[in-house]
């Protein structure tokens, strides 16, 4: 589980692809203190490190994966938000985050305004997912929180440290980002769902 707080930046160094897989290599200032078997959310993704060398980890995206999230466009170069899972005990900084992506979204507006920015987001709500205002979504693994909700879309505020410590200073019109929606809306349109049959 994590909380949606933004540990570190990674940059992918290397990708290698394996059948269906991507294995990628990702350098960060957290890579060496990293262990094989550790659960590290990459842009929203929980994925398993399976080696570390110096200050580069290594992990493995499967097919299942990829289809879901924007991991599959990521190239050497590429900047990924990195957070290691919530120790028991410590602070939930953000929300409940599993890492496990919903789908994605793809960026429709920037817009600089005093002293912070406003994003906005469309995603296929044909899948079931929703958002509302003043709760909690994920994007690209950071916990933002909902300033306006539509049935295919919303926006979120962005403070300048959060804008300066992730990959939301590279997004643009039309890039493509991961969502998760909250677990506690997804459990009550559930059980709404269940309770119509």
């Amino acid at each position: 589980m994590f909380t949606g707080i933004i540990e570190s930046l990674g940059t992918v160094k290397e990708i290698q692809a394996d059948q269906g897989n991507l294995h990628f290599f990702i350098e960060s200032d957290i890579s060496d203190e990293l262990k094989i078997d550790q659960s590290i959310s990459h842009n929203g993704v929980c994925l398993t490190v399976v080696g570390v060398e110096n200050q580069v980890h290594q992990v493995t995206a499967i097919k299942e994966t990829l289809e879901k999230s924007n991991l599959k466009a990521l190239k050497v170069g590429d900047c990924v938000n990195l957070e290691r899972c919530m120790q028991i005990g410590g602070r939930l900084d953000g929300h409940i985050v599993q890492g496990h992506v919903d789908q994605t979204a793809i960026c429709t507006a920037v817009e600089a305004q005093d002293g912070s920015s406003l994003l906005t987001f469309e995603y296929d709500s044909g899948l079931g997912n929703l958002t509302v205002e003043k709760g909690s979504v994920t994007v690209n693994g950071i916990s933002l929180t909902v300033v306006n909700s539509t049935r295919d879309g919303f926006s979120v505020a962005i403070i300048p440290y959060t804008l300066a410590h992730t990959n939301l200073k590279h997004l643009e019109i039309g890039s493509t980002v991961n969502l998760e929606f909250d677990i506690i809306g997804k459990y009550v349109a559930k059980m709404m769902e269940i309770r119509e049959v």
